[in-house]
């Protein structure tokens, strides 16, 4: 089973994710710094706007480290998230020596549970990014998949990371969702070794401009590669 993620800032972006055939959307604000907390209100319009599966993002600042008072702030604002309508996150930190920051995550893994959380791109900045994989997988406590572009510079270079991964085995190629300058010529070589969850944002969006609204059009395109793709 395949799945087609969209980034969605407002709720018209919801429902043209919706419309164009998306399994489920990842709420975000401030794609400058590449995606903050947003606030509990939009989260609540967006609920509104559609029935789809919501992962909402829990980051404070750019960058992929945390502070304990950041972290506090975190933890409370996605019980209010929560309240609003998500019914997962998107999250994970790395530690000042660029490992993975398993006592950050963790707390708030186990403040969200019982919901599902995504381990962001964090993974794919770490000192040494194969650790990282390594260290991210064995989580647990709701982690379900692992948003990566196999190297900080997107997929286009992460590609065949990504594919060697995916080839350990049928679980690893399971937590990959493949996102970060994703293109659809990737579509095909991912999904040939296994993996099935894909993340877009510019992608659905005229011209690639993050203040055009996603296209459900361009939505449809995706889906129907997906599909293809994944079979």
């Amino acid at each position: 089973m395949s799945l087609l993620e969209v980034i969605a800032l407002t709720a018209e972006d919801a429902r043209a994710a919706q419309d164009g055939g998306a399994d489920r959307i990842e709420v975000a604000a401030d794609m400058a710094a590449d995606g903050l907390t947003p606030d509990p209100d939009v989260v609540e319009s967006i609920r509104k706007a559609t029935s789809l599966p919501m992962r909402v993002m829990l980051r404070a600042k750019a960058g992929f480290r945390t502070t304990g008072f950041e972290l506090d702030r975190l933890r409370r604002a996605a019980a209010g998230l929560a309240e609003a309508g998500a019914d997962g996150f998107v999250f994970g930190f790395l530690d000042p020596s660029g490992h993975v920051d398993t006592a950050a995550t963790g707390k708030l893994a186990a403040d969200i549970a019982p919901l599902p959380w995504t381990f962001h791109r964090a993974v794919d900045h770490a000192a040494v990014p194969g650790q990282a994989w390594d260290a991210v997988r064995h989580l647990g406590g709701g982690l379900d998949t692992v948003l990566t572009a196999g190297s900080a510079r997107g997929v286009d270079a992460g590609v065949d990371v990504l594919v060697r991964r995916a080839a350990a085995g049928p679980e690893a190629a399971g937590m990959i969702m493949a996102g970060g300058g994703l293109r659809r010529k990737h579509v095909a070589v991912l999904a040939a070794a296994g993996v099935t969850a894909f993340h877009v944002g510019t992608a659905v969006r005229p011209d690639g401009a993050w203040d055009a609204p996603v296209d459900p059009a361009l939505v449809s395109e995706w889906r129907s590669l997906v599909s293809a793709a994944t079979g």
